[in-house]
């Protein structure tokens, strides 16, 4: 636990900026997760983020996580490494595998695995995970092996100079490509999920459609913001939700009198359609531009190519 009295010249600012002032080992996005998930207390009460303070209370932060979750446990977990050294390693994240301990999921994640694979990681904020993908979602992320690369990376990422493209396949047919730009803010009706609402954080999400089915489309997605599900609720928000994706509306659709195959491939695919196809970013200690590439796994591949099938079986019809 950290703690720090508010001076008297951050009277009138909100806690949230308050805090990054006096708190400043913690990166803007590090202290705005610690917050949302009550780590930060105004004199011993849980702060929201737009408190207004006064001057001379009680700052105290929890930067370590909760103890029903351990961060520090190495466990064999399984997912591909793309590239590393000693300041990066590049993750090719299975579908399934939680990105880091939380409620529901106290180990057995991607950190876990990352852990027993380099212990040093034990020493950086978070295991070195500074942005994260669904449980459901495959693909690549970046994690940071050392203190500077953590610091320019979460900046990095912050600054939206760390470019993640996806693909995905969507329930119904797309017309064309757009931007999606709905603020998106937690469903105060269900706290796992998400809902586009007026009071939300800005989002932007950028679609072309790559392939169009006869019930579904095949489409890229790139992120101008980060938001928490955010390619999903955007996409349900136009009446596209994500194959698999019922948390948002997935209701199994199919196209008119489908083969048996195209029927038990959708209606079986039990997670969101959503592969991190695409990842870009300048390496933390050369500078230089990286590019890195990973197929979509095996479930995702296979409901593509059942899509594309039936596409072409009625191209004449």
């Amino acid at each position: 636990m950290i703690e720090a009295v508010v001076p008297s010249d951050l009277a009138g600012e909100r806690a949230d900026r308050a805090a990054a002032r006096l708190f400043r080992d913690h990166s803007r996005t590090m202290l705005t997760r610690l917050i949302k998930s009550g780590a930060l207390t105004v004199d011993g009460q849980a702060a929201k983020p737009n408190r207004i303070l006064n001057g001379g209370e009680r700052l105290k932060l929890r930067p370590e996580p909760t103890p029903t979750e351990d961060w520090a446990k190495p466990q064999a977990v399984a997912f591909d490494i793309i590239a590393e050294d000693e300041d990066i390693l590049v993750i090719n994240k299975p579908p399934g595998v939680v990105v880091h301990p939380g409620a529901g999921n106290p180990d057995g994640t991607l950190v876990n695995g990352l852990l027993r694979h380099r212990p040093a990681l034990r020493g950086l904020p978070r295991g070195g995970i500074v942005h994260r993908l669904d449980q459901g979602t495959s693909g690549l992320l970046v994690v940071a092996a050392s203190k500077l690369a953590h610091a320019r990376l979460v900046e990095a990422i912050s600054q939206h100079r760390v470019v993640r493209r996806y693909l995905g396949v969507a329930e119904g047919v797309l017309t064309s490509g757009q931007v999606i730009d709905k603020p998106i803010g937690r469903d105060p009706h269900q706290r796992t999920k998400q809902q586009v609402r007026e009071d939300g954080r800005t989002a932007r999400t950028h679609v072309a459609v790559r392939t169009r089915f006869r019930a579904h489309t095949l489409f890229a997605a790139e992120l101008e913001t980060g938001r928490t599900h955010q390619i999903r609720v955007h996409m349900a928000s136009i009446g596209h939700p994500l194959v698999g994706d019922r948390r948002y509306g997935a209701r199994g659709r199919l196209p008119r009198a489908p083969h048996p195959e195209v029927m038990l491939t959708v209606r079986s695919f039990q997670r969101p359609a959503l592969h991190a196809a695409e990842l870009a970013f300048d390496h933390p200690s050369t500078g230089e531009r990286r590019l890195f590439q990973a197929p979509p796994p095996k479930d995702f591949a296979e409901l593509i190519a059942v899509l594309r099938q039936d596409q072409e079986s009625h191209s004449d019809a």
